[in-house]
């Protein structure tokens, strides 16, 4: 397939008005929405800020490719907006971007598809294309240099022969939407390669699969093996050989670096038994929160679906004893909401020592729940337990692995199947047995000490947890506190939960309720991003206030954070309780209390937003002026 078959005129901006990033987002959505290629803008808008939050697409080089794999692309397509004055794009090399591709995947995008947007990926790494983009005057000229492109690059039949180069260099760069970064990692590697006369062969992990895969003879037979990757791929093949492990970007603008390490040999040896966040020199790892946040990830789907069917069952009368809800309470809370605390553990555990470690975190997270050596302690210690459990196995877990280390190789086979889960079991079920009796005595207490707490206490703990919520708006701030309030819910307290989450909902819904409010405060681009923030905001989506905060910090971050914390306060203060984990304005009718208790839930979010609103459109200055 053609890129021109999915870079039309019709999706092609030659002067965007945009004069920041989230403006030329909106932009690019706006064209691809115009053109009939989206089921669903908001959706789409959704698709992109997440992927914007785990990493900016802006690649450097004036370059930046906005992109999203969704099922709200109805026709797979490519947003082309030009700026040569340049935007501020929080850009990899901090320069300003000029070229912007926005790339539209859809959820079910063929090979085809996936492949001709991952060329285009690669044709960007060229300086005199790049030129040819910029100095096009009309859409037909964008277009005729995609199109020699792609023959110059079609003709180039002759792969660089590299036979004698007395060093072998392999390379597999994986990004976590596959799309762009992971082929322009790879093309940037290939063509530094040919440069340098050095012979590499590169594996890409994307969207439509591994390409290009390392056999096991390349990989017995190369020196040296460059990772670069920002998620996760297949690294026990690599066992004892030189890895140099790194994020995809440092791939895209470090090229030449990389490949002479390589060449020296300048990397350490890999052992599979060794934990990645050892040994990895990869960006962005931050031990602890990486796999606390693995945990965690793993374990919301059963908080919030567990959750939400036991607050149904409630609503639908199992204090009636109607048979319905007993089996939506069965299924939530016996079921769903019981394995909470084991899958926590398990997932924390495999985070830290791979596969193995998975089993102990499950037993450790089950040992946390049930065994409790206290009267009235039914839950265990809970969610605390369950933290402590899946660290515990983790490690126990690399330590058994390093003890088996020198095992004979005809005994190689054993090791996984029989002696890690053997001793990595017995270890943490011990230790947990041990420690888990006065665990759920300080779980137990302090849930107690919490609910007990009344009057002004209560409500500054609602004040500083709804501040937390819009600190960082779905960073690790943010998850502290939502994990906070999921671990006071499995202690049965539906309180802190019913706060986190109206605090959690204002910060969007203020900022859109600005937009409406103060128009004059922001751009048409940012005044449409309203509309969008407030279903957003209503859904309990955090991260749906980032392009405001993103665009002028100084001023939204303390607007959303004076409003949260008002609405955090106020529903400590009004008392409000909710059993569902997740859902926002979509499982308000399950509020503990009946009709006055949903009516002050309201009203606590509502008085957070207008906060919100108020300070941003006292704060903000009209559109055309500056700071």
């Amino acid at each position: 397939m053609k890129i021109t078959e999915l870079l039309k005129k019709e999706t092609i901006i030659l002067d965007l008005e945009a004069s920041s990033k989230q403006e030329v987002l909106t932009e690019l959505i706006g064209q691809l929405d115009q053109a009939g290629n989206l089921n669903d803008k908001d959706a789409f808008t959704k698709g992109i800020l997440e992927r914007e939050s785990q990493s900016t697409t802006g690649i450097g080089e004036g370059i930046a490719i906005p992109h999203a794999k969704s099922s709200a692309v109805k026709n797979p397509a490519i947003a082309f907006g030009r700026s040569p004055g340049g935007i501020d794009y929080d850009s990899l090399d901090g320069q300003p971007a000029h070229l912007f591709f926005m790339i539209a995947a859809s959820e079910g995008a063929n090979n085809d598809h996936l492949e001709a947007l991952s060329r285009l990926s690669t044709f960007l790494m060229d300086e005199k294309f790049r030129k040819k983009i910029l100095d096009a005057a009309t859409k037909e000229e964008v277009l005729q240099a995609v199109t020699d492109k792609e023959a110059e690059v079609d003709a180039e039949e002759e792969p660089a022969k590299h036979a004698e180069a007395s060093q072998k260099v392999l390379a597999v760069t994986a990004c976590p939407t596959g799309i762009a970064h992971t082929y322009m990692a790879a093309e940037k590697l290939s063509e530094t390669a040919k440069e340098m006369g050095i012979s590499i062969k590169v594996e890409t992990n994307g969207s439509g699969g591994v390409k290009n895969r390392l056999t096991n003879k390349e990989i017995e037979e190369a020196d040296t093996i460059i990772v670069a990757a920002d998620t996760k791929v297949e690294m026990e093949r690599f066992n004892g050989k030189r890895v140099i492990e790194t994020g995809v970007g440092k791939a895209i603008h470090e090229a030449t670096d990389l490949l002479q390490r390589a060449v020296n040999n300048d990397a350490p040896i890999y052992h599979a038994e060794k934990s990645d966040s050892g040994s990895s020199e990869k960006e962005g790892r931050s031990g602890f929160y990486k796999h606390l946040m693995n945990g965690v990830s793993n374990m919301l789907p059963f908080v919030v679906g567990g959750g939400i069917l036991i607050a149904i069952s409630f609503f639908w009368g199992i204090e009636s004893d109607n048979e319905f809800a007993n089996m939506l309470s069965t299924i939530g809370g016996d079921k769903a909401f019981y394995l909470m605390v084991p899958v926590l553990a398990g997932f924390i555990a495999s985070s830290i020592a791979d596969r193995p470690g998975f089993a102990p975190g499950m037993v450790g997270g089950l040992i946390a729940m049930t065994v409790t050596g206290a009267e009235g302690a039914g839950g265990g210690s809970g969610f605390l337990g369950g933290l402590i459990a899946g660290f515990l196995a983790g490690y126990v877990t690399l330590l058994i692995k390093k003890a088996f280390a020198g095992l004979p190789e005809s005994l190689e086979g054993l090791k996984p199947v029989l002696f890690y889960p053997l001793f990595s079991i017995a270890i943490t079920g011990l230790i947990m047995m041990m420690i888990n009796p006065p665990l759920t005595k300080i779980y137990t207490g302090l849930s107690s000490f919490l609910e007990g707490m009344g009057g002004s206490n209560q409500i500054l703990l609602g004040l500083i947890l709804g501040a937390m919520m819009a600190f960082d708006m779905g960073g690790p701030v943010n998850k502290a506190a939502y994990t906070f309030g999921i671990a006071m819910l499995d202690a049965q307290n539906y309180t802190f939960i019913a706060t986190v989450m109206a605090a959690g909902m204002v910060p969007p819904l203020g900022m859109a309720l600005a937009t409406t409010l103060f128009k004059n405060r922001f751009t048409k681009t940012e005044r449409e991003a309203g509309k969008t923030a407030y279903a957003l905001g209503a859904s309990f989506i955090t991260e749906g206030v980032i392009p405001f905060a993103a665009a002028d910090p100084a001023r939204v971050i303390p607007s959303i954070m004076a409003g949260s914390a008002v609405t955090g306060a106020l529903t400590m203060m009004f008392d409000i309780a909710l059993r569902a984990p997740h859902g926002g304005i979509f499982v308000i009718g399950l509020v503990d209390g009946g009709a006055s208790k949903i009516l002050l839930y309201l009203v606590a979010i509502i008085i957070g937003s207008v906060v919100t609103a108020l300070l941003a459109g006292l704060l903000k200055k009209n559109v055309g002026k500056t700071a």
